[in-house]
Protein backbone atom coordinates (compact mmCIF):
# COMPACT_ATOMS: atom_id res chain seq x y z
CA UNK A 1 0.00 0.00 0.00
CA UNK A 2 2.94 2.40 0.90
CA UNK A 3 4.59 2.33 -2.72
CA UNK A 4 1.25 3.33 -4.65
CA UNK A 5 1.30 6.79 -5.55
CA UNK A 6 -1.42 8.81 -3.83
CA UNK A 7 -3.97 10.73 -5.00
CA UNK A 8 -5.22 14.09 -4.26
CA UNK A 9 -8.45 12.08 -2.47
CA UNK A 10 -6.45 9.24 -1.09
CA UNK A 11 -4.09 11.33 0.56
CA UNK A 12 -7.34 13.37 1.96
CA UNK A 13 -8.53 9.94 3.17
CA UNK A 14 -5.43 9.32 4.51
CA UNK A 15 -4.68 12.83 6.62
CA UNK A 16 -8.70 11.82 7.65
CA UNK A 17 -7.33 8.75 9.33
CA UNK A 18 -4.89 10.77 10.85
CA UNK A 19 -7.45 13.00 12.77
CA UNK A 20 -9.28 9.99 13.54
CA UNK A 21 -6.14 8.55 15.77
CA UNK A 22 -5.48 11.99 16.81
CA UNK A 23 -9.15 12.27 18.41
CA UNK A 24 -8.96 8.96 19.76
CA UNK A 25 -5.65 8.52 20.84
CA UNK A 26 -5.97 8.43 24.79
CA UNK A 27 -3.44 7.57 27.39
CA UNK A 28 -0.47 8.60 26.04
CA UNK A 29 2.20 7.49 23.52
CA UNK A 30 2.71 4.21 24.29
CA UNK A 31 -1.31 3.51 24.43
CA UNK A 32 -1.33 5.61 20.69
CA UNK A 33 0.10 2.32 19.30
CA UNK A 34 -3.02 0.45 19.42
CA UNK A 35 -4.68 3.07 18.09
CA UNK A 36 -2.01 3.16 15.18
CA UNK A 37 -2.65 -0.32 14.66
CA UNK A 38 -6.07 -0.35 14.71
CA UNK A 39 -6.53 2.04 11.90
CA UNK A 40 -3.35 2.43 9.69
CA UNK A 41 -2.57 -1.33 9.84
CA UNK A 42 -5.84 -3.41 10.30
CA UNK A 43 -8.79 -1.12 8.91
CA UNK A 44 -6.58 0.78 6.21
CA UNK A 45 -3.36 -0.94 5.40
CA UNK A 46 -1.31 1.85 5.16
CA UNK A 47 1.53 -0.08 6.34
CA UNK A 48 2.12 -3.91 8.15
CA UNK A 49 2.54 -4.98 11.24
CA UNK A 50 6.18 -5.55 11.43
CA UNK A 51 6.89 -2.08 9.55
CA UNK A 52 4.92 -0.66 12.89
CA UNK A 53 7.13 -2.17 15.25
CA UNK A 54 10.09 -0.85 13.20
CA UNK A 55 8.97 3.06 13.18
CA UNK A 56 8.06 2.00 17.15
CA UNK A 57 11.53 0.55 17.80
CA UNK A 58 12.96 3.84 16.00
CA UNK A 59 11.63 6.12 17.17
CA UNK A 60 11.82 4.55 21.03
CA UNK A 61 15.63 5.59 20.64
CA UNK A 62 15.64 8.74 19.18
CA UNK A 63 14.98 11.91 20.75
CA UNK A 64 11.32 13.95 21.32
CA UNK A 65 7.62 12.52 20.94
CA UNK A 66 8.03 8.96 20.32
CA UNK A 67 3.95 8.65 18.91
CA UNK A 68 4.37 11.76 16.99
CA UNK A 69 7.49 10.34 15.13
CA UNK A 70 5.88 7.45 14.49
CA UNK A 71 2.58 8.77 12.86
CA UNK A 72 5.07 11.26 10.85
CA UNK A 73 7.14 8.50 9.81
CA UNK A 74 4.15 6.62 8.58
CA UNK A 75 2.88 9.73 6.36
CA UNK A 76 6.53 10.31 5.32
CA UNK A 77 6.33 6.62 3.85
CA UNK A 78 3.13 7.31 2.20
CA UNK A 79 3.40 10.71 0.57
CA UNK A 80 6.90 11.96 1.20
CA UNK A 81 8.21 15.21 3.29
CA UNK A 82 5.17 17.12 2.22
CA UNK A 83 2.29 14.77 3.82
CA UNK A 84 4.84 13.79 6.71
CA UNK A 85 4.12 17.29 7.34
CA UNK A 86 0.75 17.65 6.69
CA UNK A 87 -0.03 14.43 9.30
CA UNK A 88 2.06 16.64 12.04
CA UNK A 89 -0.69 19.14 11.70
CA UNK A 90 -3.30 17.00 11.53
CA UNK A 91 -2.28 15.06 14.18
CA UNK A 92 -0.93 17.64 16.44
CA UNK A 93 -2.77 20.95 16.08
CA UNK A 94 -6.47 20.05 17.11
CA UNK A 95 -4.60 19.30 20.93
CA UNK A 96 -2.06 22.34 20.91
CA UNK A 97 -5.43 24.82 20.05
CA UNK A 98 -7.27 23.34 22.67
CA UNK A 99 -4.57 23.15 25.43
CA UNK A 100 -3.07 26.54 24.23
CA UNK A 101 -7.28 28.11 24.76
CA UNK A 102 -7.07 26.10 28.18
CA UNK A 103 -4.19 28.65 29.61
CA UNK A 104 -6.86 31.58 29.03
CA UNK A 105 -9.48 29.45 30.64
CA UNK A 106 -8.18 27.59 33.10
CA UNK A 107 -8.52 29.80 36.66
CA UNK A 108 -12.25 29.73 35.27
CA UNK A 109 -12.42 26.09 35.21
CA UNK A 110 -10.74 25.67 38.49
CA UNK A 111 -12.18 27.79 40.35
CA UNK A 112 -15.42 26.44 39.16
CA UNK A 113 -14.42 22.70 40.12
CA UNK A 114 -13.62 21.62 37.03
CA UNK A 115 -14.72 17.62 36.90
CA UNK A 116 -12.81 15.55 34.58
CA UNK A 117 -15.43 12.46 35.03
CA UNK A 118 -15.89 12.54 31.54
CA UNK A 119 -12.34 10.50 30.50
CA UNK A 120 -12.20 8.59 33.57
CA UNK A 121 -12.31 5.57 31.96
CA UNK A 122 -9.99 6.23 28.90
CA UNK A 123 -7.23 4.82 30.65
CA UNK A 124 -9.00 1.29 30.72
CA UNK A 125 -10.24 2.22 26.96
CA UNK A 126 -6.09 2.90 26.52
CA UNK A 127 -5.64 -0.84 27.57
CA UNK A 128 -8.16 -2.70 25.32
CA UNK A 129 -6.61 -0.87 22.22
CA UNK A 130 -3.16 -1.68 23.43
CA UNK A 131 -3.71 -5.49 24.15
CA UNK A 132 -5.35 -6.09 21.05
CA UNK A 133 -2.05 -4.30 19.48
CA UNK A 134 0.11 -6.55 21.32
CA UNK A 135 -1.66 -10.03 20.61
CA UNK A 136 -1.74 -9.07 16.69
CA UNK A 137 1.98 -8.16 17.02
CA UNK A 138 2.71 -11.56 18.64
CA UNK A 139 0.91 -13.16 16.27
CA UNK A 140 3.49 -11.92 13.72
CA UNK A 141 7.07 -11.96 15.46
CA UNK A 142 6.66 -14.83 16.97
CA UNK A 143 7.81 -17.23 14.94
CA UNK A 144 10.07 -19.95 16.55
CA UNK A 145 11.44 -20.93 19.51
CA UNK A 146 14.49 -18.01 19.20
CA UNK A 147 11.89 -15.56 18.77
CA UNK A 148 9.84 -16.40 21.63
CA UNK A 149 12.57 -16.42 23.73
CA UNK A 150 13.34 -12.56 22.59
CA UNK A 151 9.85 -11.37 23.29
CA UNK A 152 9.76 -12.82 27.02
CA UNK A 153 13.24 -11.79 27.51
CA UNK A 154 12.26 -8.28 25.98
CA UNK A 155 9.37 -8.18 28.17
CA UNK A 156 10.70 -9.14 31.28
CA UNK A 157 13.59 -6.98 31.29
CA UNK A 158 12.02 -3.60 30.14
CA UNK A 159 9.44 -4.07 33.34
CA UNK A 160 12.40 -4.74 35.84
CA UNK A 161 14.75 -1.85 34.32
CA UNK A 162 12.34 1.33 33.37
CA UNK A 163 14.84 3.81 31.84
CA UNK A 164 15.03 4.59 27.94
CA UNK A 165 18.78 3.08 27.97
CA UNK A 166 17.22 -0.54 28.11
CA UNK A 167 15.15 -0.06 24.82
CA UNK A 168 18.26 0.13 22.14
CA UNK A 169 20.31 -2.34 24.82
CA UNK A 170 17.46 -5.15 23.80
CA UNK A 171 17.36 -3.91 20.43
CA UNK A 172 21.20 -4.74 19.99
CA UNK A 173 20.73 -7.91 21.66
CA UNK A 174 17.96 -8.86 19.60
CA UNK A 175 19.28 -7.84 16.42
CA UNK A 176 22.74 -9.35 16.68
CA UNK A 177 20.89 -12.62 18.58
CA UNK A 178 19.60 -13.11 14.96
CA UNK A 179 22.15 -12.45 13.24
CA UNK A 180 24.85 -14.92 15.08
CA UNK A 181 21.45 -17.43 14.50
CA UNK A 182 21.51 -17.95 10.91
CA UNK A 183 22.24 -21.25 9.73
CA UNK A 184 23.15 -19.68 6.96
CA UNK A 185 26.06 -17.55 5.47
CA UNK A 186 24.87 -13.98 5.45
CA UNK A 187 26.72 -12.00 2.42
CA UNK A 188 27.88 -8.64 3.48
CA UNK A 189 26.04 -6.34 0.21
CA UNK A 190 27.07 -2.69 0.31
CA UNK A 191 24.27 -0.19 0.29
CA UNK A 192 24.70 3.33 -1.22
CA UNK A 193 23.38 5.00 1.47
CA UNK A 194 22.30 9.12 0.67
CA UNK A 195 20.99 10.69 3.95
CA UNK A 196 19.18 13.96 3.87
CA UNK A 197 21.79 15.91 5.36
CA UNK A 198 19.73 19.04 4.79
CA UNK A 199 17.39 17.99 8.23
CA UNK A 200 20.33 17.54 10.21
CA UNK A 201 21.87 20.79 9.58
CA UNK A 202 18.84 22.60 10.28
CA UNK A 203 18.35 20.76 13.57
CA UNK A 204 21.59 21.46 14.67
CA UNK A 205 22.15 25.01 13.39
CA UNK A 206 18.47 25.78 15.24
CA UNK A 207 20.28 23.55 18.35
CA UNK A 208 23.85 25.72 18.42
CA UNK A 209 21.50 29.04 17.95
CA UNK A 210 19.41 28.52 20.88
CA UNK A 211 22.69 28.50 23.00
CA UNK A 212 22.87 32.20 22.69
CA UNK A 213 19.19 32.78 21.73
CA UNK A 214 17.88 33.84 25.19
CA UNK A 215 20.68 35.56 26.43
CA UNK A 216 20.66 38.11 23.04
CA UNK A 217 17.65 38.40 22.14
CA UNK A 218 15.72 40.14 24.86
CA UNK A 219 11.93 38.91 23.94
CA UNK A 220 9.84 35.89 25.85
CA UNK A 221 8.73 33.89 22.50
CA UNK A 222 11.99 33.79 22.37
CA UNK A 223 12.67 32.39 25.60
CA UNK A 224 9.64 30.37 25.10
CA UNK A 225 11.19 28.39 21.68
CA UNK A 226 14.75 27.93 23.52
CA UNK A 227 13.74 26.39 26.28
CA UNK A 228 10.66 23.95 24.36
CA UNK A 229 13.19 23.09 21.23
CA UNK A 230 16.07 22.10 23.92
CA UNK A 231 13.33 19.73 25.65
CA UNK A 232 12.25 18.12 22.33
CA UNK A 233 15.94 17.25 21.93
CA UNK A 234 16.96 16.23 24.87
CA UNK A 235 14.59 14.10 26.14
CA UNK A 236 13.93 10.31 24.75
CA UNK A 237 11.13 8.54 26.09
CA UNK A 238 8.01 10.63 25.43
CA UNK A 239 6.03 12.73 26.83
CA UNK A 240 5.87 11.05 30.12
CA UNK A 241 9.55 11.84 30.05
CA UNK A 242 10.21 15.60 29.69
CA UNK A 243 7.52 16.76 32.71
CA UNK A 244 9.94 16.40 35.32
CA UNK A 245 12.53 18.37 33.24
CA UNK A 246 9.90 21.23 32.51
CA UNK A 247 8.48 21.06 36.37
CA UNK A 248 11.91 21.75 37.49
CA UNK A 249 12.84 24.36 35.35
CA UNK A 250 9.67 26.21 34.64
CA UNK A 251 8.11 25.58 38.12
CA UNK A 252 10.95 25.52 40.28
CA UNK A 253 12.94 27.94 38.78
CA UNK A 254 11.53 31.04 36.62
CA UNK A 255 8.28 30.84 38.59
CA UNK A 256 6.13 31.05 34.82
CA UNK A 257 3.32 28.83 36.91
CA UNK A 258 2.88 27.05 40.17
CA UNK A 259 3.13 23.57 41.31
CA UNK A 260 -0.94 23.94 41.48
CA UNK A 261 -1.16 25.02 37.82
CA UNK A 262 1.37 22.71 36.38
CA UNK A 263 0.09 19.46 38.03
CA UNK A 264 -3.79 20.10 37.78
CA UNK A 265 -2.89 21.30 33.25
CA UNK A 266 -0.69 18.05 33.77
CA UNK A 267 -3.94 15.79 34.61
CA UNK A 268 -6.12 17.29 32.44
CA UNK A 269 -3.75 17.11 29.64
CA UNK A 270 -3.49 13.26 30.53
CA UNK A 271 -7.13 12.80 30.22
CA UNK A 272 -7.48 14.47 26.47
CA UNK A 273 -6.55 12.64 22.62
CA UNK A 274 -3.49 13.16 20.92
CA UNK A 275 -0.18 13.89 22.04
CA UNK A 276 1.62 14.24 25.38
CA UNK A 277 3.78 17.12 24.30
CA UNK A 278 0.74 19.12 23.56
CA UNK A 279 1.19 20.34 27.36
CA UNK A 280 3.58 22.32 26.12
CA UNK A 281 1.13 24.30 24.59
CA UNK A 282 -0.57 24.94 27.90
CA UNK A 283 2.60 25.67 30.31
CA UNK A 284 4.24 28.21 27.35
CA UNK A 285 0.14 29.82 27.39
CA UNK A 286 0.18 30.04 31.14
CA UNK A 287 4.22 31.78 31.25
CA UNK A 288 3.33 34.33 29.01
CA UNK A 289 0.05 35.35 30.45
CA UNK A 290 0.89 38.52 32.04
CA UNK A 291 2.05 39.55 28.46
CA UNK A 292 -1.11 39.95 26.70
CA UNK A 293 -3.86 38.12 25.03
CA UNK A 294 -1.96 37.80 21.62
CA UNK A 295 1.40 37.20 23.56
CA UNK A 296 -0.19 34.38 25.53
CA UNK A 297 -1.69 32.62 22.43
CA UNK A 298 2.06 33.17 20.72
CA UNK A 299 3.50 31.93 23.52
CA UNK A 300 1.27 28.50 23.25
CA UNK A 301 2.36 28.01 19.63
CA UNK A 302 5.57 28.45 20.26
CA UNK A 303 6.11 26.27 22.68
CA UNK A 304 4.72 23.72 20.77
CA UNK A 305 6.66 24.47 17.34
CA UNK A 306 9.23 24.29 19.26
CA UNK A 307 9.06 20.77 21.41
CA UNK A 308 7.60 19.39 17.85
CA UNK A 309 10.38 20.93 15.33
CA UNK A 310 13.64 18.61 16.75
CA UNK A 311 11.40 15.31 16.30
CA UNK A 312 10.67 16.17 13.34
CA UNK A 313 13.53 17.14 11.92
CA UNK A 314 15.43 13.94 13.33
CA UNK A 315 12.86 11.65 11.91
CA UNK A 316 12.87 13.24 8.55
CA UNK A 317 16.63 12.22 8.23
CA UNK A 318 16.50 9.05 9.86
CA UNK A 319 13.49 7.03 8.09
CA UNK A 320 15.03 7.70 4.54
CA UNK A 321 18.33 6.41 6.51
CA UNK A 322 16.37 3.26 7.74
CA UNK A 323 14.78 2.50 4.22
CA UNK A 324 18.03 2.25 2.74
CA UNK A 325 19.82 0.37 5.84
CA UNK A 326 17.03 -2.35 5.24
CA UNK A 327 18.57 -3.11 1.86
CA UNK A 328 21.46 -4.83 3.71
CA UNK A 329 21.42 -8.51 4.01
CA UNK A 330 23.09 -7.96 7.75
CA UNK A 331 19.52 -5.62 8.47
CA UNK A 332 17.67 -7.98 7.32
CA UNK A 333 18.87 -10.60 9.32
CA UNK A 334 18.87 -8.93 12.27
CA UNK A 335 14.89 -7.35 11.85
CA UNK A 336 13.37 -11.02 12.99
CA UNK A 337 15.34 -10.55 16.39
CA UNK A 338 14.49 -7.01 16.42
CA UNK A 339 10.72 -6.96 15.82
CA UNK A 340 10.96 -9.92 18.54
CA UNK A 341 12.34 -7.46 21.12
CA UNK A 342 10.19 -4.24 20.11
CA UNK A 343 7.20 -6.47 20.68
CA UNK A 344 7.97 -7.55 23.73
CA UNK A 345 7.97 -3.89 24.09
CA UNK A 346 4.31 -3.57 23.70
CA UNK A 347 3.42 -6.46 26.27
CA UNK A 348 5.40 -4.63 28.94
CA UNK A 349 3.49 -1.64 28.02
CA UNK A 350 -0.14 -3.24 28.53
CA UNK A 351 1.49 -4.46 31.23
CA UNK A 352 2.48 -0.86 32.84
CA UNK A 353 -0.44 0.74 31.84
CA UNK A 354 -3.16 -1.63 33.14
CA UNK A 355 -0.85 -1.54 36.98
CA UNK A 356 -1.23 2.37 36.52
CA UNK A 357 -4.80 2.46 35.77
CA UNK A 358 -6.06 0.00 38.20
CA UNK A 359 -8.09 -2.89 38.16
CA UNK A 360 -11.54 -2.12 39.65
CA UNK A 361 -15.00 -3.90 38.22
CA UNK A 362 -15.84 -0.47 35.71
CA UNK A 363 -12.82 -0.69 34.81
CA UNK A 364 -12.64 -4.44 33.68
CA UNK A 365 -15.33 -3.92 31.99
CA UNK A 366 -14.45 -0.77 29.86
CA UNK A 367 -11.32 -3.04 28.88
CA UNK A 368 -13.16 -5.86 28.04
CA UNK A 369 -15.43 -4.38 25.89
CA UNK A 370 -13.29 -1.96 24.35
CA UNK A 371 -11.06 -5.23 23.54
CA UNK A 372 -13.81 -7.26 22.01
CA UNK A 373 -15.34 -4.37 19.97
CA UNK A 374 -12.08 -3.74 18.25
CA UNK A 375 -11.56 -7.40 17.89
CA UNK A 376 -14.89 -7.77 16.06
CA UNK A 377 -14.01 -4.77 13.43
CA UNK A 378 -17.67 -3.85 13.64
CA UNK A 379 -17.65 -0.54 15.87
CA UNK A 380 -15.18 2.37 15.06
CA UNK A 381 -13.19 2.95 16.92
CA UNK A 382 -14.17 6.63 17.59
CA UNK A 383 -18.03 5.55 18.40
CA UNK A 384 -15.87 3.31 20.86
CA UNK A 385 -14.08 6.43 22.36
CA UNK A 386 -17.81 8.74 22.63
CA UNK A 387 -19.28 5.75 24.70
CA UNK A 388 -16.36 5.43 27.09
CA UNK A 389 -16.60 9.37 27.49
CA UNK A 390 -20.36 9.08 28.37
CA UNK A 391 -19.89 6.26 30.38
CA UNK A 392 -18.09 8.49 32.29
CA UNK A 393 -20.39 10.85 32.41
CA UNK A 394 -23.52 8.67 33.68
CA UNK A 395 -21.43 6.81 36.01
Amino acid sequence: MNNIKLNQFSTSTFLKDVLICSLGAFGGPEAHYGVFMQQMVVKKNYLSEEELLELIALTGVLPGPSSTQAIIAIGYKMGGPKLGLLTLLVWALPIVLFMTLLSFAFEFLVNNNLSLNIVRYVGAMAIGFILLATFRISKKVIKDNLTLSLFIFSAVLSYLFRSAWIYPILLLIGGLVSIFSQKHKIVINRVKINPPWIYLIIFSIIAIANIGLATLISNPLATIFEKFYRYGYLVIGGGQVVIPMMYSELVDGFKYLSSQEFLVGYGFVQGMPGPMFSFSAFVGGLALRDSGSVLQFLGGLTASLGIFLPGTLLIYFVIPVWEQFKKSEVIKASLKGILAVAGGFMLTIALVLIIRNGLDFMSIFVIIGTTLLLWSDKVPAPWIVFGVLLLGVLT
